[in-house]
């Protein structure tokens, strides 16, 4: 198949490596530091397992020198989202499909509203992956896993096709009829550590070891999980309690991406977090105070720091 990465880091990187080394045609769309390393030395993604690299590689900064394709991965960080999208129009032909696996659960709608919605599938990645340097990709662990589906549940030809693309790259991979409620799985712990270490300037290990603040992580699963309910996405019962008990398993020192991102005085992705809950709770008259605090109070800093 023939395959664009929109977002090659961490994740898109990754799968898109597995991807070429499987034998499809792969572009990678990068740009700056990390496309002039690919472009001379090939991307390397470091395992636990050794190295995988591909080279020569395909890479571009202009989507429109790829030409049509059969299946689009996108990755990007939410905030980039629109853009990256308008950029993909001289790749659509007829039959392309775009696969979202980012963060949150607004990707699929913002690219639809681009490239149509009728056009995109959403999905949700769960990967452990990040860019260490320009041109080299670090994979911890073992684990690797892509979930995605139609919107409205149907077990297409076309995701049936991007299912045995995966499957055939080494990738551990799922078709759902339920990919909503998969989403919102992710999306629920994702949101409630995304908010709750940023506004903290913490990693999760310290703010749980504090009971007043442990009681608001606990506020906030639940007010996500009110939200969702109320939306009418089927969670499972019990999905509070168990989320509540994913986040204390998580390691001491553990550090959200978007704390990072704030730490480094990048873009955040808070508009499409702890902000969407706030805004979805209000639309539907379902308290968020928790989420509303968050989302307040971080809200100066979502733009990035000013550049000197």
């Amino acid at each position: 198949m023939k395959i664009a990465i929109m977002g090659s880091g961490g994740v898109g990187g990754y799968f898109g490596a597995k991807m070429a080394l499987a034998g499809n045609d792969v572009t990678f769309i990068a740009r700056g530091a990390h496309l002039d390393a690919m472009r001379r030395n090939g991307l390397r993604v470091k395992t636990d397992d050794g190295d995988m690299i591909v080279n020569p590689v395909k890479a571009t900064d202009d989507p429109a020198t790829i030409g049509p394709v059969d299946v689009v991965l996108f990755s990007t960080k939410l905030y980039d989202t629109t853009e990256a999208a308008e950029q993909l129009k001289p790749v659509m032909g007829p039959g392309t499909f775009v696969v979202t696996v980012q963060n949150g659960i607004s990707g699929a709608d913002m690219i639809g509203a681009v490239l149509g919605r009728e056009n995109v599938l959403a999905g949700s990645t769960y990967i452990v992956s990040h860019l260490e340097e320009p041109g080299v990709i670090r994979h911890m662990g073992k684990y690797q896993r892509i979930v995605f589906g139609e919107i409205d549940g149907r077990m297409s030809n076309r995701g049936r096709s991007f299912e045995t693309l995966c499957q055939d790259s080494g990738i551990d991979v799922e078709l759902s009829d339920k990919v909503q409620t998969t989403m919102w799985e992710k999306f629920i712990p994702l949101t409630v550590m995304s908010g709750m270490t940023s506004v903290t300037r913490s990693p999760i290990g310290p703010i749980l070891a504090d009971p007043a603040l442990a009681a608001m992580v606990d506020a906030a699963v639940s007010e996500a999980v009110n939200v969702a309910r109320a939306k009418g996405i089927a969670l499972p019962e019990g999905i509070a309690e168990r989320v509540q008990k994913t986040v204390r398993l998580a390691p001491y020192d553990t550090k959200a991406s978007m704390l990072v991102d704030l730490e480094r005085g990048k873009k955040m992705e808070l508009p499409w977090l702890s902000a969407t809950i706030a805004s979805m709770g209000e639309e539907l008259g379902v308290p968020t105070p928790t989420h509303k605090f968050i989302a307040t109070v971080l809200k100066l800093h979502a733009v990035g720091a000013p550049k000197a």
